[in-house]
């Protein structure tokens, strides 16, 4: 099965969701990264499959043809991940979250307390202002000048989006991914820009304020990934992130980037199979 329906979330709005897989697959809510649609990633879609999972991705408010919601907090996914179940009639689930989709990940393992079996972040941000984490340090210079533009406000991220033309802070092995096995990944990104840049920008705002929970409160078994090489958001924050969600599992992977660590993505998935269900 390969469906991509619309729903209403008990607020009004439209969320535009893709599900993959066995109809009666156990659901996977795959949160991806900034700026991304609910477009097929199939080298996880395809793991997910092999191991009796449907794969279920949402736009993020603003992307494609989901709805705005200028000032959402990355929390809100909760809410609008338990209104896509809803309607598709699901009770609990595993997540995995990549990049910018890893807090939204958090955010369901710590609000969704019974209905999330197991959560995996892969590449993900540490909240904004973290104790005992330098946020920026190991940071590239592009990522860095993009999240520094957020934390001045919406005025200056919206300036800096106008104007940017440097380079992703991509390191070699991201490249190499990017020519490769992760070359259709324009396919993801396209859409979600589509309209402009204002739900990337929504993204990158909530990632920088306080994001409405903490994540020692995930009650669900917690796998965290990170490249040991990732310049787009460094490997420093997966470490903080399992120093401070409790019994989480840290697993990096030397030399590997912010995207080239997706290749490893099926022993993710192998893990919250085994954990999850």
């Amino acid at each position: 099965m390969l469906e991509t329906s619309t729903i209403r979330t008990p607020d009004g709005r439209d969320l535009e969701v893709l599900q993959i897989g066995p109809v009666d697959g156990t659901p996977f809510v795959l949160h991806v990264g900034t700026p991304s649609a609910a477009r097929d990633i199939p080298q996880v879609s395809r793991a997910a499959q092999e191991r009796g999972l449907r794969t279920v991705i949402y736009s993020r408010p603003g992307y494609a043809i989901s709805t705005p919601a200028p000032g959402r907090a990355v929390a809100d996914a909760a809410a609008d991940t338990r209104a896509v179940l809803d309607a598709l009639d699901a009770d609990r689930f595993l997540t995995l979250g990549w990049s910018g989709g890893g807090p939204h990940a958090l955010a369901c393992a710590a609000l969704m307390p019974g209905r999330v079996t197991a959560a995996a972040v892969v590449s993900s941000p540490a909240p904004y202002g973290a104790a005992g984490l330098d946020w920026f340090a190991g940071m590239g210079e592009s990522s860095a000048a993009s999240l520094r533009a957020a934390v001045a406000g919406r005025a200056a991220k919206e300036r800096h989006e106008a104007s940017a033309t440097g380079d992703p802070s991509f390191v070699d092995a991201d490249w190499a991914a990017l020519r490769g096995a992760w070359s259709w990944f324009d396919s993801v990104v396209a859409p979600a820009l589509a309209a402009g840049p204002a739900a990337l920008i929504d993204d990158d705002l909530a990632y920088v304020a306080p994001w409405g929970f903490d994540p020692a409160r995930a009650g669900a078994p917690v796998l965290v990934t990170h490249g040991t090489a990732d310049l787009m958001i460094p490997s420093s924050h997966g470490e903080w992130l399992a120093r401070h969600v409790p019994g989480a599992e840290l697993r990096l992977v030397p030399g590997e980037g912010h995207v080239s660590v997706l290749n490893h993505a099926e022993a993710t998935l192998e893990w919250l199979a085994a954990v999850g269900r």
